[in-house]
């Protein structure tokens, strides 16, 4: 598992005004720039055209190369995306810079995504001998050592990046779910039972609220995350929620968490999909499509890909195969490396 896409092309385009204000500024990399915002857009193909662009253009090198390498992920090609990369490696001038940390990160992400673990693994432990405080590249190390059934030193990353972030729960979070979705359930559950008894008290209702979610206990989570209530923020309401449907209480998270939150508030896509989703478990279609499309319509909400397949499969129930088809067959031409999205399209284009 790796760091998703989504943040990756948030650091991508914050590194790239640091790049560029460095280079010239806008006028002396245009395309690159618009390559990126392409990028940010999901738009891979216009990117590489820009980067195509920018090679005829005499524009930076060293950009153009990443830029490549990160449209070529986006586009699935692993392969091509490491090519780039490790092109962008080699225009260095012996000077390490924070892109090289950064493309460093890519490329080990592109050998994750072609299944190459033990060269992401090496990336990660060069970062590591530079920076060893650096808890991005353990975690992911730990990640990589997962896939390569390294258990022990997995477990070696990830208690060193606990003990460098003692109060970043959402770490602490994403090395359960890593841990949790290779079976290794009960390891995760004692880190989070590990950081309630030894910190519970200087937690927030929030934390602890969410680390109960995890745990299962939920009844302990909805009581902790009522108290959080008071902040009325989007990610207290998001846990409750998801708390309550845990417990198969669709109606009271519907009413009492989601509507009543989104009824006085900005519209938050991840509130809309949960929505959504509490619909669909009520099979009611007609409302859960349109919470869908109501976090779609949200500018910049992140969640485009979850969002758009969730749409897909509400006009399926609702009997709407055609559209369904569409829209899955469009979704795949964004997200072609999906393998649910591609048996869904094989379903349908049977109906």
């Amino acid at each position: 598992m790796t760091i998703s896409m989504r943040k990756q092309v948030g650091a991508a385009c914050a590194l790239l005004c640091i790049a560029l204000s460095g280079c010239g500024g806008k006028t002396g990399n245009a395309n690159v720039e618009a390559g990126m915002e392409a990028i940010a857009a999901l738009d891979y193909q216009r990117a590489m055209e820009c980067f195509e662009a920018a090679r005829e253009n005499g524009e930076n090198e060293r950009l153009i190369a990443r830029g490549m390498g990160i449209a070529s992920m986006g586009m699935t090609d692993y392969s091509s995306a490491a090519a780039y990369l490790e092109e962008c490696l080699s225009y260095s001038d012996g000077m390490i810079k924070e892109i090289d940390y950064d493309v460093n990160f890519y490329l080990a992400a592109a050998h994750c995504k072609n299944g190459d673990y033990v060269q992401a693994e090496e990336i990660y432990t060069a970062i590591l001998t530079l920076k060893t405080r650096e808890p991005d590249a353990g975690f992911l190390r730990g990640n990589a050592r997962l896939e390569l059934g390294r258990l022990e030193q997995a477990l070696e990353d990830f208690e060193c990046v606990i003990a460098m972030l003692p109060e970043d729960y959402d770490r602490l979070i994403d090395i359960y779910e890593v841990l949790a979705a290779h079976g290794y359930n009960e390891k995760g559950e004692e880190y989070l039972r590990t950081a309630l008894q030894e910190r519970a008290e200087k937690m927030s209702s929030y934390d602890r609220g969410r680390i109960y979610y995890y745990l299962g206990e939920y009844q302990q989570a909805c009581l902790n995350l009522e108290d959080a209530k008071k902040a009325d923020t989007a990610d207290v309401y998001l846990y409750l929620g998801k708390s309550y449907e845990a417990t198969e209480d669709y109606n009271y998270a519907i009413r009492n968490v989601y509507e009543a939150y989104l009824n006085g508030h900005e519209g938050d896509a991840r509130l809309y999909n949960q929505l959504g989703l509490c619909h669909m478990h009520q099979k009611d279609y007609e409302a859960a499509l349109t919470a869908f499309q109501k976090a779609m319509n949200i500018p910049d909400n992140g969640m485009m890909q979850t969002l758009q397949f969730n749409e897909a499969v509400a006009y399926e129930f609702l009997g709407e195969y055609t559209k369904a088809a569409a829209l899955i067959n469009s979704y795949l031409q964004t997200y072609p490396d999906d393998e649910t999205a591609v048996r869904e399209f094989g379903f349908l284009s049977t109906r």
